[in-house]
């Protein structure tokens, strides 16, 4: 019974998850960067500076690009299909952020004053988006 309830590892399943684990973060910390240096206000220092709006508004793109990203390496044949979907993952969050600012003109100057109403739906439009996208990024049965 004992045996029944042990989970065996072997070496190519953590070597597959050290090489997920290593490349789903580089794709992680690449998008926020990408994601900072796109945006017109400057994310990391209005975090610091205690600017609520700044953190749920890049919580919100975070998540939204994690959720397909999850999916992906969920659903993925190989390393190289992971890192082209979650490039293509990327540049939809990009656009949404692009089509949030159009919508609430000024946005980012939104952000910047604290405006926690613009910060939440432009967190909401991410997440939402993020689900979609990972949705349709489901390989069909």
């Amino acid at each position: 019974m004992l045996d029944a309830l042990r989970i065996s590892l072997n070496a190519t399943a953590v070597f597959g998850f050290i090489i997920y684990m290593a490349v789903a973060a580089v794709l992680f910390v690449l998008f926020q960067f990408i994601y900072t240096c796109l945006t017109p206000h400057k994310e990391f220092t209005l975090i610091r500076e205690g600017n609520s709006a700044a953190a749920v508004a890049l919580g919100g793109s975070l998540v939204g690009f994690a959720l397909p990203a999850s999916n992906i390496i969920a659903n993925s044949i190989s390393v190289v299909d992971v890192v082209v979907w979650v490039l293509i993952a990327a540049v939809v969050q990009l656009l949404a952020f692009a089509v949030t600012s159009l919508v609430l003109k000024g946005l980012s100057a939104r952000i910047v004053r604290g405006e926690m109403a613009a910060a939440i739906y432009s967190a909401a439009v991410a997440i939402s988006v993020g689900l979609l996208n990972s949705a349709c990024m489901t390989p069909s049965a």
